[in-house]
């Protein structure tokens, strides 16, 4: 009896080896997507960095180069949730991870939408009084002032949980079918850009199309939503973000990476 038990047992771990093992493909896949994201963005970004307040160029520009971005920049650390999806749904299409992922980026491209019809007003309103010569610094200062405060809020707490401990929301959200995957990974989509909104308002301050403030906005990202200590993580973020913002008035050549504003327009697209 005991030898015939041991098939059976072995039979069935097969499955969940099989599954683990999609699981890990996923998560390396997600990597591979993240990776070429960052190497696509490189090239495409080079000589486009103008500092802080960088012009945005045409919508259509800019939604393809944002998209690639929020792809490298937030993959990595939204690849544990993806696996989880992917878990909950291993007898799914394999197609249904992928469609959360979309979902996920889609919820993003919706907000590198609202990020440049706020820079098209702004344009349009202040025009030249928020160049760097004039009160452009100080704004942008002021943004990673706000971006530090907003890290230590309850909101940014409430959020931060939902994407690091995304288990509870994805089975009280569950929508099945392919069109269900895609509204998960949009309403996951969701609380990450409430968690992550403020950092990445930090990027436009700090010049959004610098390769360099890229990966350290990401690395920030990263940090918060997949190492413990939580809170004291949030914190420390909020500090290093009130140091650029008081370094980006007194002193902005001291800033490794920031390129000032040559007060010309940047043509992009």
């Amino acid at each position: 009896m005991g030898a015939s038990a041991a098939p059976r047992e072995s039979a069935g771990l097969a499955p969940a080896y099989a599954a683990a093992r999609a699981r890990l493909g996923l998560v390396a896949a997600l990597f591979v997507v993240a990776t070429l994201g960052w190497i696509w963005a490189a090239r495409a970004m080079q000589g486009m960095d103008a500092g802080p307040w960088t012009s945005l160029g045409t919508l259509g520009w800019f939604l393809t180069i944002w998209v690639v971005m929020m792809a490298a920049m937030m993959l990595p650390s939204v690849a544990p949730t993806i696996a989880l999806y992917a878990k909950v749904t291993r007898k799914s299409s394999p197609v249904s991870p992928w469609l959360f992922t979309g979902g996920y980026l889609l919820t993003w491209a919706g907000a590198g939408l609202v990020a440049y019809g706020v820079g098209l007003l702004v344009t349009a309103v202040f025009g030249d009084a928020l160049s760097w010569e004039h009160a452009g610094r100080s704004v942008a200062a002021a943004t990673l002032v706000v971006a530090a405060v907003y890290e230590v809020t309850p909101l940014k707490n409430v959020c931060l949980a939902k994407c690091r401990s995304p288990l509870g929301t994805l089975l009280g959200s569950w929508r099945g079918g392919y069109a269900g995957a895609v509204r998960m990974g949009m309403r996951n989509g969701a609380w990450c850009v409430g968690c992550c909104w403020a950092l990445m308002a930090s990027l436009f301050a700090l010049g959004v199309m610098s390769i360099t403030w890229m990966a350290f906005v990401a690395g920030l990202i990263a940090v918060e939503k997949t190492l413990p200590w939580r809170r004291g993580l949030t914190f420390a973020t909020a500090a290093v973000l009130l140091t650029l913002g008081v370094l980006l008035v007194a002193a902005p050549h001291a800033l490794p990476g920031l390129t000032i504003p040559s007060g010309q327009t940047m043509p992009m697209g």
